[in-house]
C-alpha cells in the first residue's frame, strides 16, 4: 500500500575558497519497485579533486550496497577498508552517512564521522536513540559507527550536513570553535518557524548561504547539505494537443477544473479548446519574453499557458543539463521546468490528434514528435528528478 506522502530530496554543496571541486559527494536513489529513498552524504579528507574522488567512490559503495540490501556493518567496514588511511591521523579517506528510507516513513541511518543528522518535527529538533559499533579495522578514536532506526511524521524533515557547515567561522573571534551544532540547530528552528512551507531546496540553500555568511564568503572547508523533507505530495497537470475524438474536448477541459493542483496547457489549438468548454479567453502575454520561444499566454483556471511541441522539445533539451531548481532559465520553458521541479507528481494528457494545418496527413510526424517528447521528459523527471510520473493518451 503506498503512502500518501512523499520526500522531497535535495542538496547543494559549495567548495571550499580556492577550490574549483568540491571535495563532498552526496548521491539520492530512488528504488521504485521498493517505494524507497536511499541517500548518501561523504565528506572527503581535504578539499579538492583528490577529496572529491575519494568522496565520490565512497558515496557510491555506500548506494550500491544499501540498495542491495547488504547489512550495515559489512557496508560500512567494506567502505572502510576498501579506502587508505590517512597515515598521520589514521582515519578514513571518507566520512559518510547512508539514509534508507521508505515511503511509509520507516529510515534507517548509518553514519560514519560526519555531524549527527538532525530530524525537525513541530518547530523543534527529536532526540533520536542511536546504536554505537566499533570498526575494527581502524586503529584511532575514530573509529566508531552509529545506527538510528526511527519512523518519519508529517511535516518532518531531516537535514544532513558536512563538517564544512558546523565548523565554519572556526577561530574568529565570534564564533572561536565555529558555528558547531547548536548554531545550525537554532538557525534551521528560525528560518523553517517564519517559513513553514519551505521547501528543502530552499532550505538547503539557505544553510549554505549562512555558512559562507559566517566564513566571510571565502569558506575554509567544503560545505554540503542535504535536506529531505516528508510532506503530502505536490501535483502538476500538463495537457499538450487536441483529443482524437473531438468529444473527448469537454473530457480533457474537465480533467483540468477537477484537477487538485497546478496545470499548464501546452499547444495554440489545445488551449482554445480548453478555453472554449470552460468558458475563458486566452490572452497572450509579452511581459517578461524572451525571445527564441514563442510567448506565454494567460487563461482564467490554468497556471500556465505556452506554445506546444516547440516549448516542450525545449524542455526536454534543458532537462538534460539541469541538475538542479537554481540552474532553472528565466523562460517560458524555464517556468514549466521550475514548476515541474516543485511538483512530486507530474500526470501528462496528451492528445492524438494530428494538427493537418500543419503538416501532410499522411505522414503524422507532429504526433510522433510529441508523443516522444513527453516521453522524454517523463523518464527523465523520473530517472534524475526522482519524480513519479503518468501519461494518459487521449
Amino acid at each position: 500500500m503506498n503512502s500518501p506522502f512523499v520526500i522531497e530530496a535535495e542538496h547543494i554543496s559549495h567548495a571550499k575558497a580556492g577550490e574549483s571541486t568540491c571535495g563532498d559527494s552526496i548521491l539520492f536513489s530512488k528504488i521504485k519497485e521498493e517505494n524507497r529513498l536511499v541517500a548518501v552524504v561523504s565528506d572527503g579528507l581535504g578539499s579538492g579533486v583528490k577529496a572529491n574522488i575519494s568522496a565520490t567512490m565512497t558515496s557510491t559503495m555506500a548506494l550500491q550496497f544499501t540498495i542491495a540490501g547488504e547489512p550495515v556493518e559489512r557496508t560500512a567496514e567494506f567502505i572502510t577498508n576498501t579506502l587508505p588511511l590517512d597515515s598521520k591521523r589514521k582515519v578514513s579517506y571518507s566520512t559518510f552517512s547512508i539514509l534508507d528510507i521508505n515511503y511509509k516513513g520507516k529510515v534507517k541511518v548509518i553514519e560514519y564521522d560526519n555531524p549527527p543528522i538532525l530530524v525537525f518535527r513541530r518547530g523543534e529538533f527529536i532526540e533520536l536513540h542511536k546504536k554505537e559499533k566499533t570498526l575494527s579495522n581502524i586503529q584511532s578514536c575514530r573509529n566508531k559507527i552509529y545506527q538510528y532506526d526511527f519512523k518519519l511524521e508529517k511535516e518532518d524533515r531531516i537535514i544532513m550536513v558536512t563538517d564544512g557547515v558546523t565548523q565554519c567561522g572556526m577561530g574568529s573571534d565570534e564564533m572561536h570553535f565555529g558555528w558547531q551544532l547548536s548554531g545550525l540547530k537554532s538557525f534551521i528552528r528560525k528560518t523553517i518557524n517564519q517559513q513553514p512551507n519551505i521547501s528543502a531546496h530552499e532550505l538547503a540553500g539557505d544553510i549554505i548561504a549562512q555558512s559562507m555568511h559566517i566564513d566571510n564568503n571565502t569558506l575554509q572547508d567544503d560545505a554540503s547539505c542535504c535536506v529531505l523533507y516528508y510532506r503530502r505530495p505536490r501535483k502538476l497537470l500538463i495537457v499538450t494537443g487536441p483529443p482524437f475524438h473531438k468529444e473527448n474536448d469537454t473530457v480533457l477541459a474537465r480533467s483540468i477544473s477537477d484537477f487538485y493542483g497546478k496545470t499548464i496547457v501546452c499547444g495554440g489549438t489545445t488551449s482554445k479548446i480548453v478555453a472554449r468548454e470552460l468558458g475563458s479567453e486566452v490572452e497572450i502575454d509579452l511581459n517578461n519574453y524572451v525571445p527564441g520561444l514563442p510567448p506565454k499566454a494567460t487563461m482564467k483556471g490554468v497556471d500556465l499557458v505556452t506554445e506546444g511541441i516547440i516549448t516542450l522539445a525545449k524542455v526536454s533539451e534543458e532537462l538534460e543539463t539541469i541538475n538542479s531548481i537554481g540552474q532553472v532559465p528565466s523562460s517560458t520553458s524555464g517556468e514549466i521546468i521550475k514548476m515541474m521541479m516543485e511538483s512530486d507528481e507530474i500526470q501528462f494528457i496528451s492528445g492524438t490528434r494530428v494538427n493537418n494545418a500543419h503538416q501532410d496527413p499522411n505522414l503524422p510526424v507532429e504526433l510522433e514528435i510529441r508523443r516522444n517528447v513527453v516521453k522524454r521528459i517523463s523518464h527523465r523527471l523520473e530517472n534524475k528528478f526522482l519524480k513519479k510520473t503518468s501519461i494518459t493518451y487521449l
